[in-house]
This record gives structure tokens, sequence and C-alpha cells, in this order.
């Protein structure tokens, strides 16, 4: 009897906690590329651009790697404010990531840029380098949290009153 209330209680306590987790937790990463972003080299063909959090910070020391059709041609690291300068770039469309952001950006030759294009590339990375990201926010869920916290209290109450009150 005692162990079919445990085993009732883990059940209820675990269905309780799979209705607060959102359903994005569980679902696949999206696969649509992300928009290509015009931006204009500079003489020498130098590309500018910096890494940012989600709250528009510079992240400094994050490794920062170009690639050309999914070929790296670059490894870098992000300076101070999350800065980083490439050389000998060319036009053409490149992909930059860094720590967990990443983005497509076409590169245009000196003054052959469209009048729209950036002067800086900017790759945002969620939560910094080095991240915490999808289970760090899970767990800052308000949801979640009271979720928790009904389970720590509900299964030691069940415990405690499941014992046999019979003499």
């Amino acid at each position: 009897m005692k162990t079919g209330w445990i085993l009732k209680s883990a059940m209820v306590s675990l269905a309780t906690l799979g209705m607060c987790l959102p359903s994005v937790a569980f679902a696949a990463s999206p696969t649509t590329q992300s928009p290509v972003v015009d931006v204009a080299l500079t003489d020498g063909g130098v590309l500018q651009g910096q890494v940012v959090d989600l709250q528009g910070k510079g992240v400094s020391g994050v490794p920062v790697l170009v690639k050309l059709q999914n070929q790296e041609i670059v490894k870098t690291t992000t300076a101070e404010g999350g800065r980083f300068s490439v050389k000998g770039l060319r036009g053409g469309v490149y992909q930059l990531a860094a720590g967990q952001g990443q983005g497509v950006f076409r590169m245009w030759a000196v003054n052959t840029a469209p009048p729209s294009a950036q002067k800086n590339a900017i790759v945002y990375t969620q939560g910094g380098y080095g991240g915490g990201g999808g289970l760090k926010m899970f767990l800052s869920n308000p949801i979640v949290i009271a979720g928790l916290v009904a389970t720590a209290i509900a299964v030691p109450v069940s415990l405690a009153n499941s014992g046999s009150s019979s003499p």
C-alpha cells in the first residue's frame, strides 16, 4: 500500500512538472535560414564586426569563425566590447559563428556595396559566451519554479500521511 502511494505521488508530480514544461522545450530546432545581411568591407577586404549578447552588450573573448561555403577560412577572437576584425576577405556570402550565435552576411568590396549595407557585422549570441542557454532559461521560468516547489512540498506530505494509522 505504501509503495503504491509513493508511486502514485511520484507519477502525479511528474505529470504536473510535464504540464509546466513549455512545448518549445521538446520542439526540434528551427531549420529556417537566417536572413542575409549586407556588409561593406573596407580597404584591403577588412571586415569590422561585433559580438553582442541579447541585451546588446559586447562580449569579449569569444572565438569568431568566418566560413565560406561551410568551410572555415578564418578564426579570430573578440576584443574589448566584443569587437573583431578580419583582413583579406573578398566579396561574397559568408557565415559568421560566435559563441552560440551565427549569421549569414553578404560582404561587398569597397565602393560596390548598396547604400543599405551596414559598416559592421553584428552577431548575437545567447547568454553570453559559454552559454547556460536552454536549461538556465527553463529553470528561471516562474511556472517551473512553482511546480518544483509544489512537488517539494507535496511529496514529503504524501509520504508522511501514507503511514499506517491503525494500531
